[in-house]
């Protein structure tokens, strides 16, 4: 229905610009020709505009979820499908395919993917001609595929990236009478400044067409309150804050279930893998965990090592020669004979600078930190979170206004964290009471060191202990709940 419905509006654009240029070339005949051609364009134009607005029963309960990037790396737009899903809306989910999405997003009957292609403008010539025509080339096809599909009460728009999906979504969302939303995460120029420098025309250009076009919104989203503070004070644009929540998946995990992981990790990781494994011991083994084969039951093991973990999307704004450092530092005090353990370092996620950081872990010779860089399934990775012992975070906003959502899922899962100082971080990390903030390697290697002091005897004590026991008393509200309170108002509003 949504395809022969495009049909024929693109037949109906083609009449129109046909009509147009008949017009213009019979306007130098005479005047009756030119009134023609101007009611031929207008009933052709009223014609347009009323197939692409035309509404049905449903049109209400339909809702458009968009992202100009991976479906499977926007956790929160996601969250913001199943969401939907879950108060009856059925969800067309728009974005680049790539990352397998979350299994309850794939699973979720109400929820369609529509998969659109990250296109690259012309590789000849200047590289601002291949940035204009990408940016042209991306908006074609992103407006054929919202004016294909059904009429949706609403678009929801993830910003960054922005750059052309605003100005497509507001047209579409124009000419078919839908409320757009935009979902401010960050601000796109700040993220290019981090590559191209503030003062390069492209990152003023972005920031022009951000302010001026982000107005047009029917209601927007932000992630902190330090951004809604900006976005009023120096774009007027007035925004709900909707922080982002772990979803119910983020929890501790069960030492039955980390085993399990472990025994899957161990077999392409060898971090995981016990070392000095005796031959026809039927135990099965990981280098954390162990289960009895007499009664099956599962232990920790109690010269394991510390399991660390980060999770990266390895950008610009993400210093990862810190967290190097760090280690460097903390296999000499190893080596000097502190109380210490070794230490496993999982760091997760796909990215540009993914290979730059693997060529420098490479060249380290550490005997008692290990570092893997796996990436994970959607369903492994909260399961390895709720694992773990400490995690790092190294995300540095670029605007200094967005929090790291990795944090979050972190606390979901009672993990305390050591994170990277910027401003706005307060609204999210406590510092020494749900984890601890640094500025430089120096001051996170002296962090790792107090924290696994004497581990995994303190596990339930010191700085560590507390920090988890206070993440258990905080409980805090959880995505549904949240999202409840703050985005279903903006659907039902009148």
């Amino acid at each position: 229905m949504a395809d022969a419905g495009a049909s024929m509006t693109l037949a109906t654009i083609s009449l129109i610009g046909f009509a147009l240029l008949a017009g213009f070339y019979l306007t130098t005949l005479n005047a009756l020709w030119t009134l023609v051609s101007v009611t031929v364009t207008a009933v052709l134009v009223s014609q347009l505009l009323w197939k692409l607005r035309r509404r049905d029963a449903l049109t209400e309960r339909r809702v458009c979820v968009l992202v100009l990037g991976d479906i499977g790396r926007s956790p929160r737009m996601q969250y913001h499908a199943l969401s939907l899903s879950k108060h009856g809306y059925s969800v067309t989910f728009v974005g680049f395919p790539g990352t397998k999405p979350h299994q309850d997003v794939i699973g979720d009957e109400r929820i369609t993917i529509i998969p659109i292609t990250e296109l690259k403008g012309l590789q000849v010539g200047p590289r601002m001609v291949s940035y204009v025509t990408k940016v042209i080339l991306q908006s074609l096809q992103l407006l054929l595929v919202l004016l294909k599909t059904d009429v949706q009460s609403h678009i929801l728009m993830q910003n960054p990236p922005g750059l052309p999906s605003i100005v497509v979504t507001w047209l579409v969302c124009g000419l078919r009478g839908s409320r757009f939303i935009i979902d401010w995460h960050n601000y796109g120029y700040t993220i290019m400044a981090l590559s191209h420098g503030p003062d390069h025309p492209i990152v003023r250009l972005a920031q022009w067409y951000e302010q001026l076009f982000g107005r047009f919104s029917s209601h927007n989203l932000c992630v902190t309150n330090a951004m809604k503070e900006d976005l009023q004070n120096n774009w007027n644009i007035r925004a709900t804050t909707l922080y982002d929540k772990p979803p119910a998946i983020f929890k501790e995990t069960s030492v039955d279930l980390k085993h399990q992981l472990f025994m899957r990790l161990a077999k392409t990781i060898p971090q995981f893998r016990v070392c000095g494994e005796r031959p026809g011991d039927v135990t099965e083994r990981t280098a954390f965990t162990c289960r009895d084969p007499s009664d099956l039951s599962v232990t920790l093991t109690s010269g394991r090592p510390a399991l660390l973990i980060s999770s990266t999307s390895w950008t610009e704004d993400e210093d990862f020669s810190i967290l190097l450092k760090a280690l460097e530092d903390y296999e000499g005090f190893v080596k000097a004979g502190a109380s210490l353990p070794s230490l496993v370092c999982v760091i997760t996620g796909k990215g540009p600078q993914k290979d730059h950081y693997r060529k420098l872990i490479d060249t380290l010779s550490f005997e008692h930190v290990k570092i893997c860089t796996p990436w994970l399934e959607a369903e492994d990775y909260p399961v390895l979170l709720g694992s773990a012992d400490l995690g790092v975070c190294l995300h540095k906003s670029s605007s200094g206004l967005d929090l790291p959502m990795k944090v979050v899922d972190m606390f979901g899962c009672c993990l305390p964290v050591c994170a990277i100082h910027f401003y706005c971080l307060h609204e999210l990390v406590k510092h020494e009471e749900n984890g601890l903030i640094f500025k430089d390697s120096e001051e996170l290697s002296g962090q790792l060191k107090s924290l696994l002091w004497d581990f995994p005897g303190c596990e339930d004590e010191g700085k560590l202990g507390r920090f988890r026991r206070n993440l258990r008393a905080s409980g805090g509200q959880r995505w549904d709940q949240n999202w409840d309170q703050n985005v279903l108002p903006l659907l039902t509003a009148p």
